[in-house]
């Protein structure tokens, strides 16, 4: 069974790529490269996150109220490119729920590993977070809604997150250096070639 990372990343090529990289000013490539390593973070710091207590209930919830709108992925990627403003497409917010604290790390991160700079980082974090929410949604209400439970979200993210790790590549290297780094706040030069090795290099 594909990870949910890489449902993901599989959801977002093709046109929904060619969006976000205009939307970006980054080539198509580039812009791949950078969502490969940006979803494995966003979902591997859901998974920590869903680990703690009451925050698989939190989540859930969230989910539901706010996520569960049954739409496609295009209209909802159209929303959030549009600048539609709602509780679905406030990427901004979510992240601050996603990262807390560590969000300029998570967004300074992936801009020094990609290339694309904290900028346009935290553009591409504020455009994935909304559909990740969704594509959540979908996972836990779109079934058999009797299986959704604050639970099973959490074993789903919490395996994810375990992946994530294991996985390495410049999305593990990512959510290790910006979620489990304690101290100054600095990512290192060293974890960042590797991150950056892993991306440049074309390794999964």
């Amino acid at each position: 069974m594909p990870s949910l990372t890489d449902d993901l990343v599989s959801q977002l090529s093709g046109p929904a790529l060619q969006q976000i990289s205009q939307q970006l000013g980054a080539s198509p490539a580039q812009t791949s490269g950078a969502i490969a390593a940006a979803l494995p973070m966003i979902l591997g710091a859901m998974g920590r996150n869903t680990a703690q207590p009451g925050g698989a209930e939190a989540l859930f919830g969230a989910l539901g109220r706010d996520h569960n709108t049954g739409g496609g992925l295009g209209d909802l990627l159209g929303a959030v490119l549009g600048g539609q403003q709602d509780r679905q497409t406030d990427g901004l917010g979510q992240l601050g729920h996603i990262f807390g604290g560590q969000l300029p790390r998570a967004e300074s991160g992936l801009g020094q590993a990609t290339g694309l700079g904290s900028d346009k980082a935290q553009m591409l974090l504020k455009i994935l977070a909304p559909i990740v929410m969704a594509y959540l949604a979908k996972r836990m209400f779109g079934g058999q809604p009797q299986a959704a439970s604050p639970q099973v979200l959490g074993d789903i993210l919490g395996q994810e997150h375990a992946q994530v790790r294991q996985a390495g590549g410049p999305g593990g290297g990512l959510l290790g250096a910006v979620l489990d780094q304690d101290g100054d706040g600095e990512l290192g030069l060293g974890d960042l070639l590797k991150i950056g090795g892993g991306l440049l290099g074309g390794g999964r």
